[in-house]
């Protein structure tokens, strides 16, 4: 028996949609048929992978299917209808996960359900922002266009989260890297040499007598150490749970000269292109900071977002509420008011936001082309100092032999 979505008439002529198993398309009519239903359209039903035990696949999708979804859907329902366009993801979906999800959107769609009501049916497959972008379009009647913007939108953040993930592996490789060298030398390296010394007799230089002490607390405590280290991680990211500290942590990180830069011009990067994308799909400005706000991670940043939101539904402008934040950058500030005299807000957000991207690339090039020669030097400081703490009994020996 094959499932098959149907879409019919009753015969009052209001259309029905749902499914129904039969052996083929021709029973499937019939079966139609015999519940007083006059058939438009049947057609095979997306099959939904099954789940094996309660966590197999989950209902989350990443961030690039996400956005793969949404382009391939702002493109088909431009050229058909919307049962089509998901039929159509769906079958040429490769991951299961990804198919489930759109089998389950496209089976919600089939019930009568609005397309922002559907995508709310994959838990945490859809969040509210993008589900709120949707029912706009749906409201305004313009759906592909929204979800195009929203397709341009999700890519956007896709370009910067690999941008800021690429900015933060090598120097992070070449840390550990560094450490593992210097913790080899330190544990199997620096014993060896120090059996040949204690043979000599003679009082060791300062420098030798420090790293071999090192060394040997490295080899007795090194088990606490790592057992220590992996505690405090586990110990701060529970205390990360709770908000007073994550807003001191947050605090904190934005007061760093660099990273406190950084982490500000991303996020406000981002308040911007999304404001500007949801104003231009018909969306309020307090709607679409109400949904920003609950996407921010940084405590502080989200609770300058909380007072933007009181002030704005008190009757206050946007630039207004964000200079009284003064956790924004300047330029977002002044070009959000600029838009705000001219009557061009979307505008003036997309320029704040594409201004404050630049300004990312060329700061993280930047930081990289200073922190790659620091993390090197560093580590051949720190090679150079035990090759040298070797060195000088062997050349005390040979003082010793000349005299």
């Amino acid at each position: 028996m094959a499932t098959f979505d149907y879409v019919a008439l009753d015969l009052s002529g209001r259309t029905r949609r749902g499914q129904l198993k039969a052996v083929d398309e021709a029973a499937a009519a019939d079966q139609l048929q015999r519940k007083r239903l006059a058939p438009v359209k049947i057609m095979a039903s997306v099959a939904k992978p099954a789940r094996v035990g309660r966590f197999a696949l989950g209902q989350g999708l990443s961030a690039k299917d996400r956005s793969m979804f949404t382009r391939q859907l702002a493109t088909l329902t431009s050229v058909s209808t919307l049962e089509e366009a998901l039929r159509t993801i769906a079958l040429q979906a490769d991951k299961p996960k990804l198919k489930q999800v759109i089998g389950e959107v496209h089976a919600a769609v089939l019930e009568g359900y609005r397309l922002s009501d559907a995508m709310g049916r994959p838990a945490k497959a859809f969040p509210p922002l993008y589900r709120a972008m949707v029912a706009a379009g749906e409201s305004s009647g313009a759906l592909p266009a929204i979800l195009d913007r929203l397709a341009d939108l999700l890519e956007q953040q896709q370009q910067v989260r690999a941008k800021i993930t690429t900015a933060l592996v090598y120097p992070i490789v070449l840390a550990v890297v560094a450490c593992l060298v210097v913790a080899a030398l330190m544990v199997f390296v620096i014993p060896k040499v120090v059996e040949q010394f204690d043979s000599m007799g003679q009082t060791l230089p300062l420098l030798t007598r420090l790293v071999i002490g090192l060394s040997t607390g490295l080899q007795t405590f090194g088990w606490l150490i790592v057992v220590s280290a992996v505690v405090a991680v586990f110990a701060f990211l529970r205390a990360l749970r709770h908000r007073p500290f994550k807003l001191a942590v947050d605090r904190w990180l934005l007061r760093l000269p660099m990273i406190g830069r950084l982490i500000r011009d991303v996020h406000a990067a981002r308040l911007a292109r999304t404001l500007a994308t949801m104003v231009a799909s018909g969306l309020p400005v307090l709607e679409g900071l109400i949904l920003t706000a609950g996407t921010v991670r940084n405590a502080v940043l989200q609770a300058a977002l909380d007072d933007m939101i009181a002030a704005i539904r008190e009757g206050g402008a946007l630039s207004v509420a964000m200079r009284r934040a003064e956790v924004f950058p300047p330029v977002l500030v002044y070009m959000t008011a600029s838009g705000e005299s001219s009557g061009r807000v979307e505008a003036m957000l997309m320029r704040a936001a594409d201004y404050l991207e630049r300004e990312f690339e060329t700061f993280t090039a930047t930081l990289l082309s200073l922190l790659e020669p620091a993390i090197i030097v560093l580590l051949g400081g720190v090679v150079a100092t035990i090759v040298l703490s070797i060195l000088l009994p062997i050349l005390q020996i040979n003082n010793l032999a000349l005299t």
